[in-house]
């Protein structure tokens, strides 16, 4: 089996990228990266090793019902044929807001969730397809830990003014 292995996912408004570190101690080294991009228009996806080389690419029909969840279960697919025995620690997962109770990263929790759903009318571009990606973890992924980072919480530290 191999080491653990934490990914990150950034889902936006029509992207998916992600990226996957091996777990070594206190160090996380790279494995791969990449991204679907035009996600419901004209989807591609291309993934790359450490390095820069690109280790698999694909496109999908202009006008292919395609989707977030579409992509994610692609990239999942991808990485369990490349890595069999995969040992998925945990997923961190970008979202962009996480209002006025989280200003910190927070293990994402069914009750999470709802709370962060509840903010989707203040990013409406891109919150509730970062929340998707974690929904389909959820569901394709169960028992794998999910962490929130919150663009928002880099404005924490402003003032007031600012």
């Amino acid at each position: 089996m191999n080491d653990g292995m934490v990914a990150v996912a950034n889902a936006g408004s029509s992207s998916l990228k992600f990226s996957l570190y091996r777990s070594q101690g206190e160090v996380l080294a790279p494995v791969l990266r990449g991204l679907v991009e035009e996600i419901d228009t004209a989807p591609r996806f291309t993934a790359r090793d450490p390095a820069g080389r690109v280790l698999a690419q694909r496109e999908w029909a202009r006008g292919e019902i395609f989707g977030h969840d579409a992509a994610l279960r692609h990239v999942i697919d991808f990485m369990r044929e490349l890595m069999p025995d995969i040992a998925l620690r945990g997923i961190g997962h970008r979202v962009v807001h996480g209002g006025m109770n989280f200003a910190q990263p927070v293990h994402i929790t069914p009750e999470v969730l709802g709370q962060l759903e509840a903010l989707s009318p203040l990013a409406p571009l891109h919150q509730p397809s970062n929340l998707a990606a974690v929904r389909l973890v959820f569901e394709l992924l169960p028992g794998v830990p999910q962490v929130a980072c919150f663009d928002t919480a880099f404005h924490r530290s402003n003032s007031e003014l600012a």
